[in-house]
């Protein structure tokens, strides 16, 4: 049986795949941020009114353009976090290190294609609920699944 020590290693393949791709998820996370500002500015819309960079700002809230890129940032605040958390303890199964990669790998590009979907080229469904359920069916096969070895 291995160690806790031995599974959280830079040298085992599952653990270093699950610290990058958390890294690349972190990195897509803070980007639809941008996608955000870049609307507010483009509109000149804003939520609060310190931010309004001239007169002709305005404090607007719900602008359709504005709110598109906000859901697809919430959508991944509440998914992405879970990853990690179910990620990081289902590497402590010492699960197989090609399922286990492959697993964290289609996740990181399902919620990447969610935003794309969603946020960047709006496409009509079933894209976006195909790219939300292949990273919550991900998540939910690994709590289960580190739920089974532990119990």
């Amino acid at each position: 049986m291995a160690s806790v020590m031995d599974i959280l290693n830079t040298d085992n393949p599952v653990f270093r795949a699950y610290v990058f791709y958390s890294c690349v998820l972190v990195l897509k996370l803070l980007g639809v941020v941008f996608l955000i500002g870049r609307q507010r500015y483009a509109k000149k819309i804003f939520s609060n009114p310190e931010d309004l960079v001239d007169k002709k700002s305005k404090v607007v809230f719900g602008d359709a353009d504005v709110e598109r890129p906000r859901r697809a940032h919430l959508n991944d605040l509440e998914n992405i976090p879970a990853f990690w958390i179910t990620g990081l303890l289902y590497c402590l199964t010492n699960p197989s290190a090609y399922l286990a990669i492959n697993l964290f790998r289609a996740f990181t590009f399902a919620r990447i294609a969610h935003t794309f979907v969603y946020a960047v080229v709006p496409l009509p469904q079933p894209s976006r609920a195909l790219s939300f359920a292949v990273g919550y069916a991900i998540t939910i096969y690994m709590a289960v699944s580190t739920l089974l070895h532990f119990a």
